[in-house]
């Protein structure tokens, strides 16, 4: 791939030393741990095209989408509207957040013990090592936790087309109001930003090509209940990766291929592990590509993955849009009741939460929950010990990981899993 696109990577102005090193190790590791899996479904074969082509034909795409007047958005939260910037005549693209890079240069700008994830935005910005964020002609902050907030001051220094879009935390009237008017602003920058202003029409196919995109995920995560279960988790955990940046009609037939060929498992009792596998929910932070540790760890211990309650998981594609609206106003309401549904552990008080893990856990077969968190992200370390808690007095064990992108504890991890794996046998 590198050779093809050399010069696409030179005039986006990469580091190509820094990211040909990033590309290899990213190559090592999916061959590691994706390609060694055994009975994966055929329809995978489409994200591993994806995955060998992860900085190229997506990025000529992009380019050649900006090449015919189309803007490109960029974002690190699933409480940025895709809606909303479609209608406007842009595509949105997740951005870079699931790894380690240019270390040193982040801890000028951010103190040692910041969240990860909030660390790896900086790090693939400083390092110039992320094709998708120098596409952009917009990236949207969002300011969810304090880390976050305080984090874009200092992010506006390095790029110089940041948005900041403001959060509630407390799901109220008044928290919903204000989601309706961040909205109706992110409606106006994208408008300023293409040129393009946002019609019921263009809003109205808008919510149905990302509501398609949604329930093609939702199909997939409901197959997952059967046993065996019909696909690995790290396999389904990369379908949903992928989500974030592929192009979205493209994204939903590949999905809906893939769960097809789970229907026909399913019928054919053919699975990606045996049948009376312990089975594990992963609860907690999302996992952003290529932040892989984990799921690996807990799929060669002896389990199997049969969803994720996370923004990079159930959370941030459960509910759809009111699809039956008419005028502009109307539709940006039921955007809002549909992502203010997201129970992100920004909100306090946050008891949807523990009720979505507790039906997740019942609805998908699972013997145990893993709680994920990273280190020094407040918000769900915090909410960790109660789900814990919780979990326990419904006799559904759980485990609490607190790790972050290095792969300097996976001994110690896959110790604790392993341990955890042989009381759920």
């Amino acid at each position: 791939m590198s050779e093809n696109y050399r010069q696409m990577w030179t005039e986006l102005g990469l580091d190509l030393k820094a990211h040909d090193a990033l590309l290899g190790v990213l190559s090592e590791a999916y061959q590691n741990i994706f390609m060694a899996q055994d009975n994966r479904p055929e329809a995978m074969s489409y994200f591993d095209f994806v995955m060998s082509e992860v900085h190229g034909l997506r990025i000529k795409e992009l380019l050649d989408e900006k090449a015919a007047g189309r803007k490109i958005i960029g974002s690190y939260c699933v409480f940025v509207p895709e809606e909303i910037a479609l209608a406007a005549n842009a595509t949105l693209i997740g951005l870079c957040t699931g790894a380690d890079f240019a270390t040193e240069e982040v801890e000028k700008y951010l103190p040692r013990n910041t969240c990860a994830l909030i660390k790896s935005a900086f790090g693939f910005k400083l390092g110039r090592v992320c094709p998708y964020l120098e596409t952009t002609d917009m990236v949207v902050g969002e300011n969810t936790c304090d880390g976050k907030k305080k984090a874009y001051e200092s992010f506006k220094d390095i790029i110089n087309n940041l948005y900041v879009m403001d959060l509630p935390q407390v799901k109220s009237a008044n928290g919903k109001a204000l989601l309706k008017a961040e909205y109706v602003r992110f409606k106006e920058a994208a408008e300023q930003l293409t040129g393009v202003q946002v019609t019921a029409e263009s809003l109205q196919a808008a919510i149905k090509l990302v509501n398609a995109k949604r329930a093609a995920m939702l199909r997939l995560y409901q197959l997952r209940a059967a046993d065996p279960a019909p696909i690995s988790g790290l396999d389904a955990l990369l379908a949903n990766q992928v989500f974030f940046y592929d192009n979205p009609e493209r994204f939903t037939a590949s999905v809906n291929k893939i769960c097809d060929e789970l229907e026909q498992r399913i019928k054919d009792n053919t699975g990606a592990f045996p049948a009376k596998m312990p089975r594990i929910l992963v609860s907690g932070c999302p996992q952003a590509m290529p932040n892989w540790k984990l799921p690996a760890i807990i799929e060669t211990s002896g389990a199997v993955i049969v969803g994720e309650e996370s923004c990079v998981g159930e959370r941030g594609v459960r509910n759809l849009v009111d699809e039956s609206g008419t005028s502009v106003d109307e539709m940006l309401d039921a955007i809002v009741e549909r992502y203010f549904k997201v129970d992100c552990a920004i909100f306090t008080p946050n008891c949807d939460r523990l009720q979505h893990i507790e039906q997740m856990a019942k609805a998908y077969n699972a013997d145990g929950v893993i709680h994920y968190g990273l280190q020094f992200c407040t918000p769900y370390l915090m909410e960790s010990m109660p789900v814990q808690k919780a979990l326990e007095q419904k006799n559904i064990p759980c485990l609490r990981i607190e790790t972050d992108y290095s792969m300097e504890d996976m001994g110690q991890l896959k110790t604790r899993v392993e341990a955890f794996i042989e009381q759920l046998k």
